[in-house]
């Protein structure tokens, strides 16, 4: 859906800017508004097209084959609307700049808001894994007195559990967990990768992108932190 900065006529006029600066097939228009929107905008092709095809019908702009691609181009009838039309450019202009800021404000509390809920999560999953490992742990050797139900067992007691053995058992069952962590933590590396490479390939990576990448991934950090302090 275009967003409110391209009023009623405002879209076909700043597509019209974007082909005064030369010729473009439709992807490079998509990605020269995408750019423009500092990445947080980028319309569809349902939404590019449609004008474009109305532009040329009116013989503002025209088209020609470019092996599978169509490129377009402004004509001499455009650029005459387009220099009637300049002072509403220039109003266009600042209003998506406008735009450019309220998205990406709105990006931010999203992230933030997204974050919060990602720490409380984490708190919550750290204090039911305590609660757990205590319940699972029972009591502690030598309560209940010597002899007693909760005695420490001995090389010769029912449970043929030593000391030292318990302390090797807890040792690796220690590594085995923090085995997994590390895995997960390289599993989530690795995805962020994938995706973010096949976003670079489609869309550019802007200002605004590496910094709510960067806010969410100190979050993440913080969060985990005070999961482990747990």
């Amino acid at each position: 859906m275009v967003p409110p900065v391209f009023a009623h006529g405002a879209l076909r006029l700043y597509l019209l800017a974007l082909l005064e600066d030369g010729p473009k097939h439709g992807y490079e228009i998509i990605r020269a508004l995408s750019e423009r929107f500092g990445g947080t905008y980028s319309p569809s092709a349902g939404t590019v097209y449609p004008r474009l095809s109305k532009l040329e019908e009116e013989g503002l702009v025209a088209t020609a084959p470019e092996g599978r691609r169509t490129v377009y181009s402004i004509t001499d009838s455009g650029r005459a609307e387009l220099e009637e039309r300049r002072g509403e450019l220039a109003d266009v202009e600042e209003d998506i700049s406008a735009s450019v800021r309220r998205l990406a404000d709105s990006l931010r509390e999203e992230l933030r808001a997204s974050m919060r809920g990602l720490r409380a999560d984490l708190a919550a999953t750290a204090e039911t894994a305590r609660r757990s490992a205590q319940r699972s742990s029972g009591p502690p050797w030598g309560v209940g007195g010597s002899g007693g139900a909760g005695a420490r067992p001995t090389d010769d007691g029912p449970a043929g559990r030593t000391p030292s053995s318990g302390r090797a058992e807890q040792v690796r069952e220690n590594a085995g967990r923090l085995a997994e962590a590390e895995m997960l933590v390289q599993a989530f590396r690795d995805d962020l990768r994938i995706e973010l490479r096949a976003h670079a390939a489609t869309h550019p990576i802007t200002e605004i992108t590496v910094e709510a990448m960067r806010s969410a991934l100190e979050s993440t950090r913080a969060a985990i932190r005070a999961a482990l302090r747990a």
